[in-house]
């Protein structure tokens, strides 16, 4: 039996999974280093990692919960992704005693949307013009 990540999915099999999954990753580590730059912190490499874990955990457990791997690419995927990463990185945070304030959640709310969903649906759009 094999796993449900090698079988081909409506939205191109394996290598859009792990194309979606590292780009989503990506732009997870990118809005930690821009927050990190934002904020002059130092450690570049290690500081943006301890900031981005909590919200990568978090995105795999959208993944999941969503099993975005049938369709990784499609905005119900995005969405659960998104607020996988939100809130499982607050959390995380919040359990490992790094800082939650308000303010600090509404950025990662619309900055990891933005990534996130972001990509997703401008994809739909270019394959809805492609169509027409």
């Amino acid at each position: 039996m094999t796993s449900p990540i090698h079988q081909p999915s409506a939205s191109g099999g394996t290598r859009t999974v792990i194309a979606a999954a590292l780009f989503d990753a990506v732009l997870i580590l990118a809005f930690a280093a821009i927050g990190r730059d934002t904020h002059q912190r130092g450690d570049v490499v290690t500081g943006v990692f301890l900031t981005a874990w909590p919200f990568l955990a978090g995105a795999a457990l959208g993944w999941l919960a969503a099993r975005a791997w049938r369709r990784p690419l499609s905005l119900r995927s995005g969405l659960a992704i998104w607020l996988g990463a939100v809130a499982g990185g607050m959390v995380l945070r919040a359990m490992t005693g790094q800082t939650v304030v308000l303010a600090f959640v509404i950025v990662a709310l619309l900055s990891l949307g933005l990534f996130l969903v972001g990509y997703r649906a401008l994809l739909a759009l270019a394959g809805r013009l492609r169509k027409s």
